[in-house]
């Protein structure tokens, strides 16, 4: 039962500091290159020494600069949740671009371009070899 509360309050800060960073990024944060930032989602490690805070923008070749002006801008950024979170102590922030919607994306593509290759016939149909 101890597993399952640790595991909550990771999710909660992670949940926190997501929101927290997206407000920060929006309100605060004046660099150019993080105007179209979206915070994604932030893991927190147990011990809640450090975060991954995953994120994605808009220009896919943008990411890597993006990742390194976020990196740039995590001393400010941890400063600045200091003081609008309520925690003993702040997470060193460390920014990965977000794979994941792409990854997605392609999936689906292939599932598609897979279901299109199915004669018409048999789309939607029972398996005739499984009604036998």
């Amino acid at each position: 039962m101890v597993a399952t509360r640790e595991f909550g309050r990771e999710e909660r800060v992670g949940a926190e500091l997501q929101r927290e960073l997206a407000l920060l990024l929006r309100d605060e944060v004046r660099d150019p290159r993080l105007n179209q930032v979206t915070i994604q989602e932030v893991r927190v490690v147990r011990d809640l020494s450090h975060a991954r805070v995953f994120f994605t923008v808009m220009d896919r070749d943008e990411a890597r600069r993006t990742a390194q002006a976020l990196n740039k801008a995590a001393g400010f950024l941890r400063r600045r949740l200091g003081e609008r979170v309520i925690m003993r102590t702040i997470p060193q922030l460390h920014f990965e671009y977000d794979h994941s919607l792409e990854d997605g994306m392609r999936l689906s593509s292939l599932i598609d371009r897979a279901v299109s290759d199915i004669p018409e016939e048999r789309r939607g149909s029972p398996d005739k070899d499984s009604e036998d």
